[in-house]
């Protein structure tokens, strides 16, 4: 147990008053944090002026609001989480947002591993969820990761993998994988037309850490009924790049 010697209680304060700020009640008085915390309306005050003195609140003169200078005191917590863990909500509210399917993965040998997924109704005759495999060389995902290799490396990949056509439409010659992964470099995205298989479309674009390394990439998965191919990089690339840069901010 802690010792009482050891509590700084004014920063316990300070912190309790953080923690009544919702997005119900993002407009607060001195009096409505008094009665939230239980401090005394002095204390209540004197936690709301230091918070904006510090650049973490605002003050119209009645209400306090917070600042988003406040995100940075649990950016370093969120960075520790897993990374399913951090991009499962992502996920789960563009999914919501687009009616579509979305899905995070990592590469792993010749394949791509999923780590997190969001689905909205099932576009594939397969069950994709955490752990599942798809290759590499055929998948929005893969072609984004490869991308983000050097050129050799991704060709040692494309040389070791199985070129095994998944689909009529799948593309299994070598130069052809490699001109594509070229354009996902270029680009900054992927989209694949029915390579998995046949009635599916994705687009995928790289997931980046604070530090500008590639450490996953996202997708998103549609009916190839729904719209052609360029009507899907027109309608869904910039909310994709919205995903891919708010995680650039927390990922380290």
């Amino acid at each position: 147990m802690l010792n009482k010697s050891d509590m700084i209680g004014s920063l316990a304060k300070g912190l309790r008053v953080l923690e009544h700020f919702s997005a119900e009640r993002p407009r607060l008085t001195i009096a409505e944090v008094s009665e939230a915390t239980g401090l005394d309306r002095a204390t209540a005050r004197r936690c709301l002026l230091t918070l904006q003195h510090l650049g973490y609140a605002d003050h119209d003169g009645k209400h306090f609001t917070l600042t988003p200078r406040v995100l940075r005191l649990g950016m370093g917590a969120l960075a520790a989480l897993p990374l399913p863990q951090i991009v499962q909500p992502w996920l789960d509210q563009l999914s919501e947002q687009v009616g579509q399917s979305c899905s995070v993965s990592i590469f792993d040998g010749t394949d791509i591993v999923y780590l997190a997924r969001a689905a909205q109704r099932r576009v594939m005759s397969i069950g994709l969820m955490p752990g599942s495999r798809l290759p590499a060389f055929c998948t929005s995902m893969g072609r984004v990761l490869l991308a983000a290799m050097p050129e050799a490396e991704a060709r040692a990949v494309i040389e070791a993998s199985d070129l095994t056509p998944r689909s009529a439409f799948t593309i299994t010659d070598p130069g052809e994988i490699m001109a594509r992964i070229a354009a996902a470099r270029t680009l900054g995205y992927a989209l694949v037309d029915q390579e998995v298989e046949a009635g599916l479309r994705a687009l995928a674009v790289p997931i980046h850490n604070t530090h500008g390394k590639v450490v996953a990439a996202l997708n998103m998965g549609m009916a190839a009924v729904q719209a052609e191919p360029d009507d899907i990089v027109r309608l869904y690339l910039p909310v994709l790049q919205k995903v891919q840069e708010g995680l650039r901010r927390v990922l380290r």
